[in-house]
C-alpha cells in the first residue's frame, strides 16, 4: 500500500498500491463517499483498514509472497488483515492452486499506535446495507417496523437497488467504489484473477460512511449458513462467502473496535437465521416483488443481466427456498421463471441437495436447507419429481424431523440486546 488522498468536500478517497517484481504494477482504486460533518477522525482510522483490505483486489494479479503496509495497528487488526488475506482469497487459492496464499501474513511497520478515543456510537441511527436481495429487505423492513429508523446504505448502488430503495421509501445513503481500469486491462491480457471477500470491503465503505455521518452501527444481514465452508483443500476450509460469516465478522469488529474506536461498529441482524426462515419472512413483504433479486448476473461490473437469470445457483436456491412460503403463481410472478418445470435446472439443484460434488461457489444456503425445503413443497412438477426420486425415502424422514431446527434462530452472532430484542419480536 502506498499513498491515500483524501478530498473532504467532494468525499473522494484515492488508495495508492504498488505490485512489485519484474514488471512492476501502480494502482490507485477510488472511493467516492456521501460527504459527511462528524467524526472526522474515525472515518480517517477507518480508511486505515480499508486501504489494506482493498488491496486484494490488486493482490490477486500476482499473489505476491508478501503483504506490506505503512499503518502500524494493533492485534486485532493485525489478525483481521491476516485472516482477509488467508481466508478470505482460499477460493482464489484453490482455483489458481497458490498454496502459499493460505500462510499470508500481511507486513505492518513496528510501532505505537497513535491512541484514539473511544466513541460510542450505539445509540445512533443504523446503517443498514441494501444488496437489493431478501435478506437486506428482511432487515430493513424489521428495524422500520421496530421504530429503529434505519437509513438504507449501498456501494455502487444499480437500478437493482435503486428500486429497492424506492420501494422502501426510506431515503438512502450511497458510496461508489472505482477499481483501477488497469486490473480489468492486465485480467483481459491473462493475469490471475478469482473471488476476493467484497463483503470486507463493502463492510469498510459502510463503517467509514456511518462514522463520517455520526450515524450508529452497521447493520448486516448476513444468515448462519454463510459460515458454512463448501470445502477444504491443503487442510485450510475454502468458504465462498467467508467475509459473510461469522467469524469474518468478529474479526471485523474487533479491528475496528480497537483501531477506530467504535463502541457498537457492525453486526449482522439475520445472523442467527437460516435461509429459510429469512425466506418465510420475506414473504410477507409483497412490496418488494417487482424489485427483489439475489442474482449476482444483475451485479456484474460489466453487461449485467434482467433481474433474475434464472440459470444459476443463486437463483436455484432462492427459488426454492421460498417457494415453501408463497403462491407457487407469486413465485413464478417474483423470478420471471419457472425453474420447477425446467429439467435443464436438474444439475444445479443436485449440487444444493448435496447429491453431486460440493456446494456451488455462490451465496447459497447449507445442503440440509435445500433438502427441507424440498421436503415441505407440495406443488407438482419435473424437476420436484425427479429430486425426490433420486433422495431416499430416509433422507426425507429425517429432513421433516430437522425442519424445526433449520426454521429457530440459533444463539449465536454479536446483535446487541435491544436489537435481539426486535429480531424476536418480529420472530413472534
Amino acid at each position: 500500500m502506498t499513498s491515500r488522498e483524501v478530498d473532504t468536500a467532494t468525499g473522494v478517497v484515492k488508495l495508492g498500491y504498488l505490485l512489485e517484481g519484474d514488471q512492476p504494477e501502480a494502482f490507485t482504486e477510488t472511493v467516492t463517499f456521501p460527504p459527511g460533518e462528524t467524526r472526522r477522525a474515525t472515518f480517517d482510522r477507518t480508511l486505515d483498514l480499508l486501504h489494506v483490505v482493498a488491496g486484494v483486489s490488486y493482490y490477486k494479479v500476482g499473489a505476491p509472497p508478501q503483504v506490506i503496509t505503512s499503518t502500524p495497528v494493533g492485534p486485532a487488526a493485525q489478525a483481521f488483515f491476516d485472516a482477509v488475506y488467508t481466508d478470505g482469497l482460499a477460493e482464489y487459492a484453490y482455483r489458481n492452486q497458490l498454496p502459499h496464499v493460505l500462510g499470508l501474513k500481511v507486513a505492518t511497520p513496528a510501532g505505537s499506535v497513535p491512541p484514539i478515543g473511544a466513541t460510542d456510537n450505539s445509540g445512533g441511527r443504523p446503517l443498514s446495507a441494501v444488496g437489493g436481495g431478501k435478506d437486506s429487505i428482511v432487515t430493513l423492513e424489521i428495524l422500520r417496523d421496530a421504530g429503529f429508523d434505519p437509513v438504507p446504505f449501498s456501494v455502487n448502488p444499480n437500478p437493482v437497488i435503486a428500486s429497492v430503495n424506492e420501494a422502501s421509501g426510506l431515503p438512502a445513503l450511497a458510496a461508489r467504489r472505482k477499481l483501477d481500469p488497469r486490473l480489468f486491462e492486465l485480467n483481459s491480457a491473462g493475469a490471475r484473477n478469482g473471488h476476493i471477500p467484497v463483503t470486507a470491503i463493502n463492510s469498510l465503505i459502510a463503517i467509514a460512511t456511518a462514522a463520517w455521518h455520526g450515524l450508529g452501527p452497521v447493520v448486516m444481514s448476513n444468515e448462519r449458513s454463510a459460515s458454512d465452508p463448501n470445502l477444504i483443500w491443503n487442510g485450510h476450509e475454502v468458504n465462498h462467502q467467508w467475509s459473510k460469516g461469522e467469524t469474518a465478522e468478529g474479526l471485523l469488529r474487533e479491528a475496528v473496535r480497537e483501531h477506530v474506536g467504535l463502541t457498537e461498529p457492525y453486526f449482522s441482524f439475520l445472523r442467527p437465521l437460516s435461509e429459510l426462515r429469512i425466506a418465510e419472512l420475506f414473504a410477507a413483504h409483497t412490496r418488494y416483488d417487482d424489485v427483489v433479486t439475489s442474482c449476482n448476473q444483475a451485479f456484474k461490473l460489466h453487461d449485467p443481466t434482467a433481474r433474475w437469470c434464472g440459470d444459476c445457483p443463486k437463483c436455484r436456491f432462492v427459488f426454492l427456498a421460498m417457494a415453501p412460503f408463497m403462491p407457487y403463481e407469486r413465485l413464478v410472478h417474483i423470478f420471471g421463471h419457472d425453474l420447477f418445470a425446467d429439467p435443464a435446472q436438474l444439475p444445479g439443484y443436485r449440487e444444493l441437495l448435496g447429491l453431486d460434488a460440493h456446494k456451488p461457489f455462490e451465496c447459497v444456503g447449507e445442503v440440509e436447507e435445500s433438502v427441507v425445503a424440498l421436503s415441505m413443497l407440495d406443488h407438482p412438477s419435473p424437476v420436484v419429481d425427479a429430486l425426490r426420486a433420486e433422495i431416499p425415502a430416509a433422507g426425507f424422514a429425517t429432513a421433516l424431523a430437522d425442519r424445526a431446527e433449520v426454521l429457530a434462530a440459533a444463539k449465536i452472532g454479536f446483535l446487541p440486546p435491544r436489537y435481539a430484542d426486535a429480531l424476536s419480536a418480529a420472530l413472534r
